[in-house]
């Protein structure tokens, strides 16, 4: 069984990567968030999962211990293959799966592509009990949905030219007054205050 993988990232996309160890090239499936720790032709250790199936052996590569730990702890859930759970990796952080699963928010659960509600709702039943360790201490899911939200209306503004710093401040206020508010409202909330 492989563990890990230490060598050079030889090819890169935000899906997979191909890890270079010593001559032989590793094809590895990754997550955003392990994707966007990885550089070109740079070294890389990986904390590796290995799937064994008729069809194919398949390696899975995570930058930490503890996403390797939510993948493994997702794939347990019946109807939750790889692949869906890479794309809930690459969609939420691990506080804001954590907090999802404990809280029984299961349409944070469903912002991940391809998984719906029923697998939302499975997928908060059986880990309830098992994701304690990665929420942060006092990370709630509201703060966890807010911030991304805060986070996609910065992202709006800066391309509208305005800076991170100026918006912050009244982003934090509304979100304060309206926990609830979606984008393109604290978008346009924003620029009413600036």
């Amino acid at each position: 069984m492989i563990f890990s993988l230490q060598g050079t990232v030889q090819e890169l996309t935000p899906t997979y990567a191909v890890i270079n160890v010593q001559g032989v090239g590793y094809y590895v499936g990754i997550s955003l968030m392990t994707s966007q720790t990885l550089v070109l032709n740079q070294q890389t250790f990986l904390f590796i999962q290995q799937i064994i199936r008729e069809d194919a052996h398949l390696l899975f590569g995570f930058n930490t211990r503890s996403e390797k730990e939510m993948f493994n702890l997702l794939i347990s859930v019946n109807g939750v293959g790889a692949v869906s759970a890479l794309i809930l990796l690459s969609t939420l952080s691990l506080d804001e799966i954590a907090a999802g699963i404990l809280s029984g928010n299961s349409a944070l659960i469903q912002k991940a592509k391809g998984i719906g509600a029923k697998t939302a709702e499975r997928i908060i039943v059986d880990l309830k009990d098992k994701v304690q360790k990665f929420s942060g201490p006092a990370e709630s899911i509201s703060s966890a949905v807010d911030n991304k939200i805060k986070e996609e209306s910065l992202s709006a503004l800066e391309v509208l030219g305005i800076p991170k710093r100026t918006s912050e401040k009244i982003a934090d206020k509304i979100l304060k007054q309206n926990p609830s508010v979606s984008v393109e409202e604290l978008v346009k909330q924003i620029l009413k205050n600036i």
